[in-house]
């Protein structure tokens, strides 16, 4: 069996790092902390008319009908360059949570989302939707999946460890959809999975590109052992944390009996990579890891958001034993 990925999607990567490279770089991410929504200017509408937004959709809804193993590898990006974007929740989550249900909601908002026209947003029951206030229709993952238009329903903010990720509690009219929600929470945490083994790349590749500049007592930082054991540490669980976050992907793309456990595995392993890479770069970076005004905590708050996200490494330790008949 071949695992490997086709030259398109390969291709679909590349050109989305491209765009996040120009279109996303530090200073972008930092000015969506400080605006009103937590967004970008612009860079939406350019990944819509890239395909990227709508491409979990069917191509009778003006989508592009690929699947989780099509998206996996630019949740990758988008987790690298930090994007202030809801990629997660509109594209791996909201999108293909309405082609499955189908019905007037579907009818009414499918269409629009594929084509960027409109934002969906998605939270579990009880806890907090990212970017509520900046979307247009939310949905509300618990044991039924439930849409909440924004138009009309009662907001109330949080405070976030992530400027660029508003958390806010939802109220409202609902209308019950014909949706897996054991699906859709599987969706989420696989899509999380793959945007923290992205955050957790940049935050290595940050870290050793700082350390072989750092210079003490006349030899690069990255020259001490210590420091070289720290960042091979955080590679080896990034390594392990990648292949089950693809797998995952794959899973959820061709319903797998074992697919809540394997997605439960990928999340675990990957909210474990990230924190270890996070606290990595955050130690070899020394003080000035710790400013606010150098860029590498954007990329750790991003890294122990999405590494709580949908279940951090316990809960879904827990799920993987009980899976198991522990």
């Amino acid at each position: 069996m071949d695992f490997s990925f086709s030259d398109d999607q390969v291709m679909f990567q590349e050109a989305v790092r491209d765009i996040l490279v120009n279109e996303c770089p530090p200073e972008v991410v930092r000015a969506a902390w400080e605006n009103d929504n937590g967004r970008t200017d612009g860079l939406w509408t350019a990944l819509a008319e890239m395909g990227v937004v709508g491409m979990t959709a069917p191509e009778s809804a003006g989508g592009l009908g690929m699947n989780e193993t099509d998206l996996v590898l630019l949740l990758e990006e988008a987790g690298r360059a930090a994007l202030p974007e809801p990629l997660l929740e509109h594209t791996a989550v909201g999108i293909p949570t309405l082609a499955e249900a189908g019905g007037p909601v579907s009818d009414a908002w499918l269409e629009r989302a594929a084509s960027g026209e409109v934002t969906l947003c998605a939270g579990p029951a009880g806890g907090y939707a990212v970017g509520a206030a900046s979307c247009d229709l939310i949905l509300l993952i618990g044991e039924r999946v439930r849409a909440v238009p924004v138009d009309g329903a009662s907001l109330v903010e949080h405070r976030s460890v992530d400027g660029s990720r508003r958390l806010f509690e939802v109220e409202g009219d609902a209308v019950t959809l014909d949706a897996d929600p054991a699906l859709a929470f599987d969706r989420s945490a696989a899509a999380a999975a793959a945007q923290c083994v992205g955050v957790a790349q940049h935050l290595l590749d940050a870290t050793v590109e700082y350390v072989a500049q750092r210079y003490q007592f006349g030899k690069p930082v990255g020259s001490y052992q210590a420091v070289k054991h720290h960042l091979a540490n955080a590679a080896l669980k990034i390594e392990f944390a990648r292949p089950t976050a693809r797998h995952a992907a794959w899973c959820i793309a061709t319903s797998d009996p074992d697919r809540s456990r394997d997605v439960s595995m990928a999340k675990a392993l990957a909210s474990e990579a990230v924190d270890l890479a996070s606290r990595t770069a955050l130690q070899c970076h020394g003080a000035i890891g710790y400013t606010f005004e150098y860029d590498l905590h954007l990329w750790m708050k991003r890294g122990w958001a999405l590494s709580a996200a949908w279940g951090d490494a316990a809960w879904h330790r827990n799920r993987i034993a009980t899976a198991l008949g522990l």
